[in-house]
């Protein structure tokens, strides 16, 4: 058996970046003091006369991006997710997303799997913040390859973007030589009928070997890749609730205003069925190994099994 390659989808960033300078001249990078860690560093060791380190300055980072795109340029706005999100939302809101610019934010470290950084810098509401800003896609990539394919579609998208990286390696599963990425279009990676299971970022791998403990019990899980969170494939969704009558929703962000709840809201709405949600349960993270954070809050192959099993109870 071939052994299974991991990479972090913040290296594929800055390898996307860098590229990728050479095809979009246009193309400028933008960082606030953490070049090696965003990997942004690759890019400007590449692009030097485009890329700005803004220091530890993370509002004026924006201001700064918003004003280059302006000017015509695409530039990325890169920085830990909690700080993008979080320390400048409202430069982000009001200076990009309130006029629309066309600026793209890298927002790497997302989640518990940033490991013993610790609960300051572990960001389980970055999602729940970018979805409430009209008109802001995001985006959040399953593996490199994805990672990669999703930096090019976000330069040929005009608008703002909110890209989401970790920090944490992990399983490549696609094929870079066949995998096409649309933005605002979800990925069937197994048909099922009896539930469905929806994963975002580092959970879709999870979500796959999730089916395959199920089906060792006898149940068909459907297995949905959302990498993008809004526009969020309604139509996929809701195609998912009406065939197989149950859902799961699996992310490494808060169950409030994620992966989850958009999908809650759309089944609601439109086909109710049993929607359970799989995530960060109204908590602050914590210090420790990222491997041991994701078992210790739930975020495994095993716990979606068995969220499956709950989702499939709840049917009529």
């Amino acid at each position: 058996m071939a052994e299974v390659v991991k990479k972090a989808t913040r290296q594929a960033y800055g390898d996307a970046l860098a590229e990728l300078g050479a095809k979009y001249d246009k193309l400028v990078v933008l960082d606030a003091d953490l070049a090696k860690a965003t990997m942004t560093i690759t890019f400007k060791n590449a692009f030097p006369e485009r890329f700005f380190d803004c220091g530890i300055a993370e509002a004026n980072l924006m201001g700064v991006a918003a004003g280059l795109s302006t000017e015509g340029f695409i530039p990325f706005a890169s920085t830990f997710a909690m700080f993008a999100a979080g320390r400048a939302f409202e430069q982000v809101r009001n200076t990009i997303g309130y006029p629309h610019l066309n600026v793209k934010i890298g927002a790497t470290h997302a989640g518990v799997s940033v490991g013993e950084d610790g609960a300051t810098h572990q960001c389980n509401e970055d999602i729940a913040l970018m979805r409430t800003i009209p008109g802001m896609t995001i985006i959040n990539p399953a593996d490199y390859v994805e990672a990669k394919a999703a930096v090019e579609a976000a330069i040929n998208y005009n608008g703002p973007v909110y890209l989401r990286f970790g920090r944490l390696a992990c399983p490549i599963f696609n094929d870079e030589s066949t995998y096409k990425f649309e933005l605002g279009k979800g990925i069937t990676l197994k048909d099922g009928t009896d539930v469905t299971i929806i994963a975002t970022g580092l959970m879709v791998n999870e979500a796959v070997e999730a089916a395959k403990l199920l089906e060792k019990d006898g149940i068909n899980a459907r297995v949905i890749n959302i990498h993008t969170i809004k526009p969020l494939d309604t139509e996929l969704v809701i195609k998912a609730a009406k065939e197989t009558g149950a859902i799961v929703t699996a992310e490494e962000h808060s169950i409030i205003g994620g992966l989850g709840g958009a999908v809650a809201e759309t089944v609601c709405e439109v086909c109710p069925v049993p929607v359970v949600r799989l995530g960060n349960y109204d908590t602050f993270g914590k210090s420790g190994p990222a491997v041991e954070l994701l078992k210790y809050f739930g975020l495994t192959a095993e716990k979606i099994a068995e969220k499956a099993k709950q989702a499939i109870s709840l049917k009529k």
